[in-house]
């Protein structure tokens, strides 16, 4: 069936941001809500790997020169005051120094896996949004088209130009946003996953590292100088022998 469309449309006024996503219907609100969640869990990560992320390998050369000196408290005092997963797992190496090397690995290794999920935390989430939102605002769209044939159906021949537009007005709009949400998601999600991977990395060379000193550097001195104070007790406690 044909019909017609009646261009009389009033001029109107530049409208403001604010203006054009009160007109994109009622999926503007759901990407808002949805924009509002991804922010919260960037800003969340981002602060979470700043605190997180140290100096790995300045961190350990100082553990290491303390734990030299035979300084375990002072050594332990060093790890309470850095946050982060790294210093968490030398605080476990050192107060687990006794425990023998496929123990001690064993404890290191657990401790290493579950500090991952802490660093994957709320970043699928951030993820997710980032491939949804698009998705959103093809809804959006798809909406206002069935505005504009639910006008047509309605009015028949004669359809005001007013109608179409409105339609096709709110099904942009909401793919705009939709697209202006997905994109510094993406690459939000993709900056994020980067600084997981590199905190991540600096837990397997801390591990790693850890594990040799505590078990082929630091045993070794201890067990000389557990035979040293042997000997000078058995030497002061032995006998003169007699002429």
């Amino acid at each position: 069936m044909d019909f017609f469309v009646l261009a009389a449309v009033p001029a109107t006024e530049a409208q403001t941001a604010w203006q054009l996503l009160q007109q994109g219907g009622p999926m503007v609100w759901v990407l808002l809500l949805v924009s509002a969640f991804a922010v919260t869990a960037f800003l969340e990560r981002l602060l979470y790997y700043h605190r997180a992320q140290i100096n790995a390998s300045e961190f350990m050369a100082g553990v290491r020169t303390v734990l030299k000196n035979d300084n375990v408290v002072e050594a332990v005092a060093i790890c309470d005051a850095t946050p982060g997963p790294v210093a968490r797992l030398a605080k476990l190496g050192i107060l687990n120094r006794e425990q023998s090397h496929g123990r001690l690995r064993e404890m290191l290794d657990d401790h290493s896996r579950a500090e991952v999920p802490r660093l994957e935390k709320r970043l699928n989430m951030l993820g997710t949004i980032a491939q949804i939102a698009p998705l959103l605002g093809l809804l959006g769209t798809v909406l206002g088209f069935i505005r504009i044939f639910r006008g047509v159906w309605r009015e028949g021949n004669w359809v005001l130009a007013n109608e179409l537009a409105g339609g096709i007005y709110e099904g942009l709009i909401c793919m705009a946003l939709g697209l202006a949400i997905a994109i510094p998601c993406t690459i939000a999600f993709n900056y994020l996953v980067a600084r997981k991977d590199d905190i991540a990395l600096d837990i397997e060379k801390s591990t790693s590292d850890l594990l040799a000193f505590l078990t082929v550097e630091l045993a070794p001195a201890k067990g000389g100088s557990s035979r040293g104070t042997a000997a000078r007790k058995t030497a002061k406690t032995a006998k003169p022998k007699e002429k």
